[in-house]
């Protein structure tokens, strides 16, 4: 059921506040909404990220055997998973605005469609640019489902942002360790037919049942009154404040250091997933150090987002990624010193809190962008944010690439270490606050209720600003 489908009055009987303890009694409401606790939300939201997650984890498990079962070289294929990072990234934004506007139904159907479909249709590819079309395909799907997932988070537990967000990317990035095992043991060229038919399968499925029970809340769905004058300090930080469109988003200085922050982050962190084994290589590290190392980076990535995001619930969330993001430049920087001295053991363990504090900028920035922006429209905003991602990308591939050949591993590592703590220092300027744009907003306010139309007052808190 979409926004439009929701009642248009949802106070009824329970009123949004808790009388015993003056909070918003966000899960109450949800629940008199749903019929349901919203917690089955975040778990069909999680469901659907491990569903789709062989598509950027898996891929290096199958490439080989379709590359022998189509008689290609190997390097021929290399572009597929480029045109997937792209895809993915960019079909987040139309898909965001959508369902900002008409809910994630039709759009998550859709979704199962592309990636269960693309999946399938890998399993009766005769060429190469079969596989580069359904691929991309594919693609559009991930974007799709990975938006829609991260923003229910968003707008069911204004409350638990950081948590929820954490779980449904914990999803994502550990949801492949249930398949790369079967796939690893039939990724043959007599068996990858099977393994991918049933795989697609298994995504289209799990996907529909997601676009079944996935819904948005109401823009009204908390019953709260207009408020002129109150604090409003019993409201989560999405909730208070104006709903920023993505043009209005676009204007303000905060949106532009955090897309500065999220390029940084994402080349630091792709640096490392890359690059790893190869890194431990240089130093003349056991084959067991570097394969213990890239074994458990994803592990570390996917736990540290539920614990981090947890975190930022409780703290100030700019000041956590502030120290999150540091921290995570700092352990990049010991990495080298323990790839120097050899030291086995200690290079696992730097890699994994290394990881551990960078990986959680996938729950940070959809966060703060709903903090800043309301989660009104999280969907469209974060999607514009999260292009970004291309941007990191590439990056950790072509840039680090030209690095490497002409400075060398080290320093090349070390400008990713350089960057997130770069990053993690930007984060301590949004903390600033100008009123321009709320005086501004207040007015136009004023100027629409003496035409006669009723605006949803809130208490602002973290309104951006232009330069």
């Amino acid at each position: 059921m979409s926004r439009r489908d929701a009642p248009a009055d949802p106070v009824g009987d329970d009123p949004a506040v808790d009388e015993a303890t003056g909070e918003v009694d966000y899960a109450g409401r949800a629940s008199s909404i749903l019929g349901f606790s919203r917690w089955w939300q975040i778990v069909a939201a999680a469901g659907m990220m491990a569903a789709v997650s062989p598509y950027q984890y898996v891929w290096s498990s199958i490439e080989q055997p379709l590359a022998q079962g189509l008689d290609i070289a190997l390097p021929a294929l290399g572009a597929v998973f480029s045109f997937y990072v792209v895809f993915q990234s960019l079909s987040q934004f139309p898909a965001g605005k959508w369902r900002d506007s008409r809910g994630p139904g039709a759009l998550t159907f859709l979704a199962a469609l592309l990636a269960g479909g693309g999946y399938i249709g890998l399993a009766y590819a005769t060429a190469v640019w079969q596989l580069y079309l359904l691929y991309s395909l594919g693609a559009v799907g991930v974007g799709i489902v990975y938006t829609v997932a991260v923003n229910t988070a968003v707008k069911w537990f204004p409350d638990r942002t950081g948590l929820t967000t954490g779980i449904g990317t914990m999803a994502f990035a550990g949801g492949s360790a249930l398949v790369v095992p079967y796939v690893r043991a039939n990724a043959t060229v007599a068996a990858y037919g099977d393994v991918l038919r049933n795989v697609g399968l298994a995504i289209l499925v799990v996907t529909l049942v997601g676009a079944y029970l996935l819904r948005d809340p109401p823009d009204d769905w908390l019953g709260l009154d207009d408020d002129e004058d109150g604090n409003g300090d019993g409201l989560a930080a999405s909730l208070r404040g104006r709903a920023y469109t993505t043009r209005e988003m676009l204007s303000t200085w905060q949106f532009w250091l955090l897309y500065a922050m999220f390029v940084a982050m994402a080349g630091a962190d792709l640096i490392v997933i890359a690059n790893v084994v190869r890194f431990a290589e240089q130093f003349g590290l056991a084959a067991v150090v570097a394969t213990a190392a890239a074994t458990l980076l994803p592990v570390a990535a996917g736990v540290s987002r539920m614990i981090v995001g947890e975190a930022s619930d409780r703290f100030d969330r700019k000041k956590v990624m502030a120290v999150s993001f540091v921290l995570a430049g700092v352990f990049r920087l010991a990495l080298i010193a323990a790839g120097r001295a050899e030291a086995g053991i200690a290079f696992v363990a730097l890699v994994m809190a290394a990881m551990f504090f960078s990986s959680p900028l996938f729950v940070y920035f959809p966060s703060v962008i709903a903090d800043y922006y309301g989660a009104r429209n999280s969907s469209g905003n974060y999607a514009v944010l999260y292009t970004a991602k291309v941007g990191g990308g590439v990056f950790a591939g072509t840039v680090t690439g030209y690095l490497v050949a002409a400075f060398g591993w080290v320093p090349t590592f070390a400008l990713g270490g350089g960057l997130a703590v770069a990053a993690g220092l930007a984060a301590l300027l949004l903390a600033r606050e100008r009123p321009g744009l709320e005086s501004r907003w207040r007015t136009d306010a004023r100027l629409t209720r003496g035409a006669g139309r009723r605006i949803s007052r809130r208490p602002a808190v973290h309104v951006p600003t232009t330069p």
